[in-house]
């Protein structure tokens, strides 16, 4: 009978950390550039993106793309960074010169809105060097098009209720491209989209707001002592 392994658990006293759940753990993982990716979180907050112990930051906001958002992203995570560089209101020269920058600052890949053409996503993928993430949205897009023939080297589906459904179908038509998806709000959802077949799942971390509400309850309950 096998011993089962014990990971030793240190936490320093001062360091609070977001942490993913851990049924993001059975995902196969994506690996880009030599590491391996399971979880990300998705949130442009400086302070959640400074600690959390997810895999990688996924940062895409919508407001039309800045270097200073972007290098202000890139400057405090201790992870990679998937950051948005536009596609939907941006587009055009601006998308292009917003994803060099994030290339040459450090970022891991840059993501691109749903709304994007397919020959822009060819034409950025000849400029960056990193990967390109390519957001989908719904089953009425040409999935295959989208997916084997723009240029972008990882799907990244938010289809909301039909991510699932957007997942199933996209592995109908590769069983091994590189697949995010969101993982929805408990542990049965994120089981979903991996069990359909997505490699690496985003998490949407509760807001600074919300942590800080917690810690002021706790607060007061010490003050009653």
């Amino acid at each position: 009978m096998k011993t089962p392994k014990i990971t030793p658990r240190i936490q320093s006293t001062l360091k609070h950390t977001v942490e993913v759940p851990e049924v993001m753990y059975k995902a196969s993982g994506i690996n880009v550039n030599g590491r391996r990716i399971k979880s990300l979180l998705f949130s442009t907050d400086v302070a959640l993106i400074a600690n959390n112990n997810a895999d990688a930051i996924l940062s895409v906001y919508p407001f039309t793309p800045t270097i200073q958002i972007t290098n202000a992203i890139i400057g405090v995570a201790r992870q990679p960074v998937f950051v948005g560089v536009g596609g939907g209101t941006t587009n055009g020269a601006r998308v292009f010169k917003i994803a060099l920058d994030a290339e040459l600052h450090g970022a891991a890949a840059v993501v691109l809105n749903a709304p994007v053409h397919t020959e822009m996503i060819r034409e950025l993928s000849r400029l960056v060097d990193i990967p390109i993430v390519l957001t989908v949205v719904s089953l009425d897009e040409d999935l295959e098009e989208r997916m084997l023939h723009s240029g972008a080297r990882i799907i990244n589906v938010s289809g909301g209720k039909q991510t699932v459904e957007i997942v199933k179908a996209l592995r109908a038509i590769d069983k091994d491209f590189p697949i995010i998806a969101t993982g929805g709000p408990t542990e049965d959802t994120i089981k979903e989209v991996i069990e359909a077949g997505a490699n690496a799942v985003t998490f949407t971390p509760p807001t600074s707001a919300e942590i800080f509400k917690g810690m002021m309850e706790n607060y007061r309950e010490q003050m009653k002592k």
